[in-house]
């Protein structure tokens, strides 16, 4: 088929993209109205049964007009945690009076196109003000940016599905007073980017990020002979590479990062796990308060006391109060040796009774506590469709 014949069909496709955008438009200004709603008569933002409802409608719908019930559940499950996102972030707005910037000034690890940058971006995409980003090269220079009021909040990752914990945050957190304000959860997509056209197995020298090579390590064994330099940041090796314009040498990082250098990937999914995700945390030098409306979360560290089962105790309380923890992570304590921090994430929300609860007891019976921050949860699980499969045969 030729071009000129294609060009009515494009333009069509074209003219019903835009309506798409449109609908979706009013659709999000429905949903900022039901917020208002929930707001007044302080109803929780997650209706679990009525998604379910209205996933099995559309499907049933979608049917009708030939449309394969997984494209409408996937495609449903994007705008519902959208507009699950949107409620939260002005409910959370409303509960933090003046708390609004007209200038978001964030710090992150590297610089634009580092995987920090584009979770910086997304971040604060649902948040008023401009965006100021001020790339670092390091944990400490990030955190110290908003200790000294340099920067309003950071953006730190904490943990990624492939490599495990990022330590070195950890230890960063021992020593601040700041509070965790936020997290995000953002994919994590390894490309091979190169600046000049090539193949594999001309590439002599990697650039990356240790975390990168760490995820990618089923891919670098397949390589060889290959010499492999860390970087401090993606972005630095995506820079690197930019530069040095040669047919040896690659980058591996996001391909959107490596677009803004000029960077051309040339191989994708390079990670051990093609699910591969990293936990960003937000960190401000005050806390926030998080409605109850709001899915929450809390982040505590503690010390126990230096006797059997002090561990299990301090979690049994956890238990007892109905609390799900979903994050137990150990430190040294630096100068005690063989002592440990223990950093806890739970679901819960700090104005909650069994939270407070909880934390009196805790505090009886451990060394050392602090909250770390309370923080509203955007991990919004997809909606469920237990006959999903029925409909599929429907």
């Amino acid at each position: 088929m030729s071009d000129s014949a294609l060009g009515p069909l494009r333009e069509r496709i074209t003219t019903l993209d835009g309506q798409l955008l449109t609908l979706l438009a009013e659709r999000r200004r429905l949903t900022n109205e039901v917020a208002e709603t929930k707001i007044k008569h302080h109803i929780p933002v997650r209706d679990v049964k009525r998604e379910e409802q209205l996933l099995v409608r559309l499907i049933r719908e979608g049917q009708k007009v030939g449309l394969d019930p997984h494209y409408v559940t996937q495609l449903f499950h994007v705008i519902i945690e959208d507009s699950v996102l949107n409620q939260q972030a002005m409910l959370a707005e409303r509960a933090n009076p003046g708390s609004t910037l007209p200038l978001n000034r964030v710090a992150f690890l590297g610089d634009k196109g580092s995987y920090s940058y584009l979770a910086t971006q997304k971040y604060f995409s649902r948040r008023p003000g401009e965006l100021l980003e001020i790339g670092c090269q390091s944990f400490s220079e990030i955190i110290n940016k908003v200790e000294h009021a340099e920067a309003d909040y950071a953006v730190l990752p904490i943990e990624n599905t492939t490599s495990g914990s990022i330590n070195e945050v950890y230890d960063q957190l021992q020593h601040t007073q700041l509070s965790i304000i936020g997290e995000l959860t953002h994919p994590i997509k390894h490309c091979l980017l190169v600046a000049k056209s090539t193949s594999i197995s001309k590439i002599k020298t990697l650039y990356a990020h240790p975390q990168v090579f760490t995820q990618c390590s089923h891919f670098l064994a397949e390589l060889g002979n290959v010499e492999v330099k860390t970087m401090d940041s993606t972005s630095s090796a995506m820079l690197t590479v930019s530069e040095l314009q040669r047919d040896d040498v690659a980058a591996l990082g996001s391909e959107a990062g490596g677009n803004l250098y000029g960077l051309t990937a040339i191989k994708s999914n390079l990670a051990n796990q093609k699910e591969n995700h990293s936990r960003f945390i937000v960190v401000a030098r005050d806390p926030v308060v998080v409605p109850l409306q709001v899915p929450a979360k809390t982040t505590l560290v503690l010390s126990t006391v230096q006797k059997p089962g002090a561990l299990v105790e301090a979690l049994l309380i956890l238990r007892d109060n109905n609390i799900n923890m979903t994050k137990l992570e150990s430190r040294p304590i630096p100068g005690n040796p063989w002592e440990e921090m223990f950093y806890i994430d739970v679901d819960g929300n700090l104005k909650d009774g069994h939270m407070q609860n909880a934390l009196d007891n805790l505090r009886k019976i451990t060394r050392y506590i602090k909250v770390l921050g309370c923080y509203p949860s955007e991990e919004v699980s997809p909606t469920k469709v237990a006959a999903a499969s029925a409909l599929d045969q429907a």
